[in-house]
């Protein structure tokens, strides 16, 4: 229920990315005076669309695929489609191009999942089934800190068992290699090596959101997730203030709550010396993941795929294997450049004809590098992609590339190309960053915090529930 302003507490956000701004909706519902500080001209984060090839054509620069979006506990109770959001669905969630024009694909439906997985249809099955059962109060879970009691504890212990394993260890179930290859795309979303304990999580939590709620894209670009948040929170009375960067915690009004959406190092700097020794540096120790070299291009004609799968997915993985894959994700997290990296790409024209003139088609790529890297990728990403549709670099009319330290000056919380705001390792993820600072009534709200990476604004969610407890406010609920 959307209350009235109360003059009587007031909250500062800085920062107006996807959870920026999921605690500033939080606490103005909650009648919290909010104002929000964001240093860029267009409020969003990595929820930006922009025109980065030729005329008419809309790329999402930063996120551009919501596999938690419309399934997020907390976007699920926000009007966002009164205020112009319309989220689009693909035919195909996930496709996964294989060698010998083959290829498998994660469908909606997880029947039709396990046919493509022959054999290895029946184990998917073993695996899906009780996650489906429990959705969405497994998500809620899920997506919470785990140092909490979880509200469905059994639900959670059971998901854990498989949750905290290895890519690697859990795909030793699967016999095929069809199988195996489409777990450790999944899997290597998390961008840490396969071996490494909990990299399963990942991968089951994207394919059980492929069966629930799906892979869409937002109508227009991910700016439009933006503007529907920014236009909700217009209406509740906040006020949003833009070319506005912030260099110190000093140089901020005073109020009653101060939430930053930025990463452990930068709150550091904000700070400026408030913080002890001690804390300062167990803030400054936060394992960074690898970062990204993005493309994105303007093309003449759908990409060639070989096989039919790929031409009606939203969300396309490259990687013949799940031993290619897991070598490039091991490279990423050593340092090491990789020839024949794991791709990520999607062709969101095919579904939203708003992204291109007529005739035309946009797409874009990107794989993990290390972290801080000056490479361009372009010519192994492009390879890979013509690898699995001859024809491809005849498509391009224009590009446009990002390489890992190209992402971070376009977005400052995107350190040294890092899109997960921090590592996703065993120990990160259940000691990850507190949203409660050290400093009195500061909090961070990024994606360095609980429960981590995505579009889903559940760091927000949370950062405004310890706040608003600290103000002594009614306890925040999603419902």
């Amino acid at each position: 229920m959307i209350r009235g302003v109360n003059n009587s507490k007031s909250a500062v956000i800085v920062g107006s990315g996807p959870n920026g701004l999921a605690a500033a909706i939080a606490l103005a519902r909650a009648g919290v005076r909010v104002t929000l500080f964001e240093a860029a001209p267009r409020a969003g984060g990595c929820l930006r669309s922009e025109a980065l090839t030729l005329p008419g054509c809309i790329h999402d620069a930063g996120a551009a695929v919501f596999p938690l979006g419309k399934a997020s506990p907390f976007f699920r109770t926000l009007p966002l489609e009164q205020h112009g959001l319309t989220w689009i669905e693909p035919d195909i969630a996930v496709a996964h191009p294989l060698e010998n024009d083959d290829a498998v694909a994660l469908l909606h439906d997880i029947n039709a999942t396990a046919s493509l997985l022959g054999e290895d249809g029946q184990r998917w099955k073993q695996w899906m089934r009780p996650l489906l059962v429990a959705w969405p109060s497994l998500l809620q879970d899920a997506l919470s800190p785990l140092l909490r009691v979880p509200r469905h504890p059994l639900r959670m212990a059971r998901f854990g068992m498989q949750a905290l394993q290895s890519a690697h260890s859990l795909s030793t179930q699967l016999k095929t290699a069809r199988a195996r290859a489409l777990f450790a795309g999944l899997a290597a979303h998390a961008n840490v090596p396969l071996e490494m304990a909990a990299s399963a999580g990942e991968g089951l939590v994207l394919a059980a959101a492929a069966h629930s709620t799906g892979w869409p894209i937002a109508r227009g670009g991910s700016q439009s997730i933006a503007n529907a948040m920014l236009s909700l929170l217009q209406e509740l009375g906040a006020e949003i203030v833009l070319c506005h960067p912030v260099a110190s915690l000093r140089d901020l009004p005073k109020a009653d709550a101060l939430l930053l959406d930025v990463t452990p190092r930068q709150f550091v700097s904000l700070a400026n010396h408030a913080l002890s020794e001690s804390e300062a540096q167990s803030l400054l120790d936060v394992r960074l993941s690898p970062g990204v070299c993005k493309l994105d291009w303007a093309l003449s004609s759908p990409i060639p795929w070989q096989s039919e799968l790929p031409r009606r997915a939203g969300t396309v993985h490259l990687g013949s294997s799940h031993e290619e894959i897991a070598a490039s994700e091991r490279d990423a997290w050593n340092g090491k450049a990789n020839h024949h990296p794991y791709v990520l790409l999607s062709q969101p024209s095919l579904f939203d004809t708003t992204r291109a003139p007529a005739g035309m088609h946009t797409a874009w790529g990107y794989c993990h590098v290390p972290n801080g890297s000056t490479e361009d990728y372009t010519q192994r990403i492009e390879d890979q992609i013509e690898r699995f549709a001859p024809g491809f670099h005849n498509t391009i009319l224009a590009r446009h590339v990002r390489t890992a330290t190209d992402m971070e000056q376009w977005n400052p919380n995107l350190l040294g190309g890092d899109i997960s705001g921090g590592a996703m390792t065993l120990k990160q993820i259940v000691l990850r960053t507190r949203h409660r600072t050290a400093l009195p009534g500061v909090y961070l709200c990024s994606s360095s915090t609980a429960p981590g990476g995505g579009v889903h604004g559940m760091c927000g969610w949370h950062a405004a529930c310890a706040a608003a407890a600290d103000m002594q406010l009614p306890r925040l609920r999603l419902a």
